[in-house]
């Protein structure tokens, strides 16, 4: 059972995405939270496994509530899924740079939805092939991103490729195809690169990829 809290200020949002959750076998709704304060707490209390937050709240917004739960080791095991009213928001990068596995629009399909929460319940990145070329289009036009080459010192000359892989958009099947690599091969090297750059998952690798000038627009 993926355990699943919901931080929106606005309780119709709220309710929609409750209804539509619980209509899983495999999902249960465990909170919600009207603002990034109380998602915070709710976050802490139930160390739910996925957490659906909107950014624009009042008060403590989406933003400062995604940097709280990912600095709290406590929280590690918490997957933040960004909901977002429009899909190239600027804050939706931010997000993505503070720890969130990836967002979903507000008017996502109800299957889109359930599959969005099993996919970063399980540990996934939700970024699209697609999605990461607008991840990294937003960066690239971003002028206050320096490369930064030195912090990939920890990484085999192996990794740094399958880190550019990944900076693509490319799945670990795609990146094994394309190395001559075994998937489970590529997959070991994409968590071992985690580990090694401190990222919660491969939405953070992806960031980390453009920051240090290893993927490309």
């Amino acid at each position: 059972m993926i355990r699943v809290a919901i931080a929106d200020d606005q309780v119709l949002v709220r309710a929609g995405f409750v209804s539509l959750l619980d209509a899983a076998d495999d999902i249960s709704v465990v909170g919600e939270a009207s603002d990034g304060e109380e998602a915070v707490e709710l976050a802490r209390r139930e160390v739910p496994d996925v957490l659906l937050m909107d950014i624009r709240m009042p008060g403590v917004d989406g933003l400062e509530a995604i940097r709280r739960i990912t600095a709290d080791a406590a929280l590690e095991a918490v997957k933040l899924i960004v909901l977002t009213t429009y899909e190239l928001d600027e804050y939706v990068f931010e997000a993505l740079r503070s720890g969130a596995s990836g967002f979903l629009t507000k008017d996502v399909d109800p299957e889109d939805l359930r599959g969005a929460v099993r996919l970063v319940g399980d540990g996934n990145a939700l970024l699209t092939p697609s999605v990461t070329r607008r991840v990294i289009d937003a960066f690239a036009t971003a002028p206050q991103r320096t490369p930064d080459p030195a912090r990939l010192s920890v990484l085999s000359e192996r990794e740094r490729e399958v880190l550019a892989l990944v900076g693509e958009g490319l799945s670990n099947q795609e990146i094994a195809e394309r190395l001559y690599l075994s998937p489970l091969t590529a997959k070991t090297h994409v968590s071992r690169m985690m580990q090694k750059l401190g990222a919660r998952d491969r939405a953070q690798l992806v960031v980390i990829a453009f920051q240090t000038g290893l993927a490309r627009v």
